[in-house]
């Protein structure tokens, strides 16, 4: 474990920390600290900042009430910069936002971004705007029961490409579920965040059964 004696501070006794959602990995805001500020954070278990604008230290979330819990922070391998992974409570923004970093500057014609929440984010905005000609518009203009039948459908094409042990059929057919799961995600409210964390939960209580057997 890094001694934080190592890291290494600007002319101004500062360090940038970079905050990173530790369920979505999301680069949630870039924040400055001093050294007062990163031991009261690994002290507190939450992120306390050295505010530029205000020249005093700021413990995120203090009025606004979204925190941020500390789950690891690394330094790179200069030791002159930081990333600290959170488990956030609310936006990071102080707009508002999930994130300061909504503002396009450069987007690639050739490379084609994607992830699984850009893809949440696109299948959003067919139920909120629509779109004619759109089959997610029509799968939410037909309501739950068409959504789920389409679940039920694809859930059985994945059985049959398994038990066939056709990989790239598989494939296909995983894609097409997870898809229509989002659809129905959507339609519920439901957050990729919120199946990330329920998984992470998981994941923990697995752990502890493994040890649990391994005494």
């Amino acid at each position: 474990m890094l001694n934080i004696d190592e890291l290494k501070y600007d002319e101004k006794g500062l360090i940038p920390a970079i905050v990173v959602d530790c369920y979505t990995k999301k680069v949630l805001t870039l924040a400055y600290m001093n050294r007062e500020s990163l031991e009261i954070s690994i002290r507190e278990g939450r992120t306390c900042f050295w505010s530029r604008s205000r020249q005093e230290l700021w413990r995120k979330g203090e009025t606004s009430g979204n925190i941020q819990k500390i789950v690891d922070i690394t330094a790179d391998c200069d030791r002159d910069a930081l990333v600290v992974q959170v488990k956030k409570a609310g936006p990071a923004c102080h707009l508002g936002n999930d994130s300061c970093f909504a503002d396009k500057v450069f987007e690639s014609e050739t490379y084609q971004d994607f992830s699984l929440d850009s893809l949440y984010e696109l299948i959003k905005g067919r139920k909120t705007e629509g779109k004619e000609g759109s089959y997610t518009t029509y799968l939410f203009e037909k309501g739950m029961d068409k959504i789920l039948k389409k679940v039920g459908e694809e859930s059985t094409e994945v059985i049959i490409a398994a038990k066939g042990g056709d990989s790239k059929e598989a494939i296909y057919e995983v894609a097409d579920l997870v898809y229509h799961v989002m659809v129905m995600m959507v339609e519920m409210g439901i957050k990729n965040e919120d199946i990330i964390k329920e998984l992470a939960s998981r994941h923990v209580i697995d752990k502890k059964v493994k040890q649990e057997k391994m005494v």
